[in-house]
């Protein structure tokens, strides 16, 4: 009897860069078999802009909660303290957050590579970078200052190399990507559900109550399936 296969949606790219300061001391614990380190920490970045109204530049911190696994831990992680400058470079994942200091969030980020910086004064980075496939209709949404806003979910399929299993695996995550101005415009004119896409923005989350993670977008690039 024949059977038709589903065919394997191609890997996409999903890499998340971020500089800024350690909210608290890492709790450092460890697994078995194998024995590996593992914590979770919160990492605060900032984002300045000019108000136009009051012509006074205003500041809104976002914090990133973060599971680190592995080498990692014991190379930068085990004489950090708050306030330290961290830089990690990452994915998004599936991970619920387990340690009090990060339950009020949804979503993780799974560190790849992490690095430790004295204390100190630095502009911070809040990056993200990924392919996609558009999974829902885009929806228009004018703002209070009349500003345009697309709001649409995309999957994203990952590979990614797991330390605990010891194997590679595919991830497919969904995350809601809000988009700005004409490109909002463009998006819920021409995107269908299938269509693919480019990013390149930052994380934000909701000031719901579990801090619902979200990309905003500053540079859309959109293919059709």
């Amino acid at each position: 009897m024949h059977q038709t296969k589903t065919p394997v949606q191609d890997q996409q790219l999903c890499t998340v860069i971020l500089l800024g300061n350690l909210v608290a001391k890492p709790d450092i614990r460890y697994r078995t078999n194998p024995v590996s380190a593992v914590t979770e920490i919160m990492l605060a970045t900032s984002t300045k802009w000019l108000d136009k109204k009051s012509n006074q530049y205003k500041e809104w911190t976002s914090y990133h909660p973060i599971k680190v696994e592995g080498d990692l831990v014991e190379q930068a992680l085990l004489t950090a303290n708050k306030g330290d400058i961290i830089m990690v470079q990452g994915y998004l994942s599936k991970i619920k957050p387990s340690t009090n200091e990060v339950k009020s969030h949804s979503a993780m980020i799974h560190a790849t590579y992490i690095q430790k910086f004295k204390k100190g004064y630095t502009q911070t980075v809040n990056q993200i970078y990924c392919g996609g496939q558009i999974a829902s209709t885009p929806q228009l949404i004018k703002t209070q200052n009349n500003k345009s806003l697309a709001q649409v979910n995309i999957t994203i399929n990952q590979q990614i190399y797991s330390i605990f299993k010891q194997c590679w695996q595919n991830l497919l995550i969904e995350r809601e990507l809000h988009v700005w101005g004409k490109q909002a415009q463009y998006l819920v004119e021409h995107a269908l559900v299938g269509d693919s896409v480019m990013v390149e923005g930052k994380l934000s989350y909701l000031s719901s109550a579990n801090k619902t993670q979200f990309i905003d977008a500053k540079i859309l690039h959109c293919f059709k399936s």
